[in-house]
């Protein structure tokens, strides 16, 4: 029975995985490129966002057809039982999307990044169905790359423009 290692590293500046299999025959190690982070895809798509000249930082700029974002990294870590204690009676709850897209006149929409290999967590597929029960939005963008990540959320976002403004 072969038994088989995956640790993903850096190599040369790339994430990377190095898978490692051992059987009968001998060791075998292969190196491929590594997926990308969930982070990465997030940080792409809210530096484009933020790019957009529809996106305003300040009140005295808001004006129809412009909007804001916020984002949270609810399980970007591991915490201490005593953290997660004192962040869920705060208000924390899990499975909240990454990022929230606040719309001249009121409207919210939110978009949740995942990569090649990502799929939403228990806490997500709970969690969805009650905000999109309440009557919010949100898009799921799956991406291989940060860029392709940045793209996706521009595009969502002008046309959730278009649909707001219409």
């Amino acid at each position: 029975m072969a038994k088989r290692q995956v640790q993903t590293t850096k190599l040369n500046g790339k994430r990377v995985r190095i898978v490692t299999t051992t059987s009968a025959s001998g060791t075998k190690v292969t190196v491929k490129t590594a997926p990308v982070l969930e982070i990465d895809l997030q940080i792409a798509a809210v530096r484009s966002l933020k790019a957009m000249p529809e996106y305003v930082a300040d009140a005295s700029k808001v004006k129809h057809g412009t909007f804001t974002l916020a984002a949270d990294q609810n399980g970007s870590g591991f915490r201490g039982r005593n953290a997660a204690v004192k962040l869920k009676a705060a208000g924390m709850a899990a499975g909240e999307p990454d990022i929230r897209l606040y719309f001249f006149g009121g409207t919210l929409r939110c978009l949740e990044m995942k990569g090649e290999e990502g799929a939403l967590t228990a806490s997500q597929e709970k969690r969805f169905p009650l905000l999109r029960a309440l009557g919010f939005h949100i898009d799921v963008v799956e991406a291989a790359t940060p860029a392709d990540a940045a793209r996706q959320a521009v595009e969502l976002v002008r046309g959730w423009l278009l649909d707001i403004a219409a």
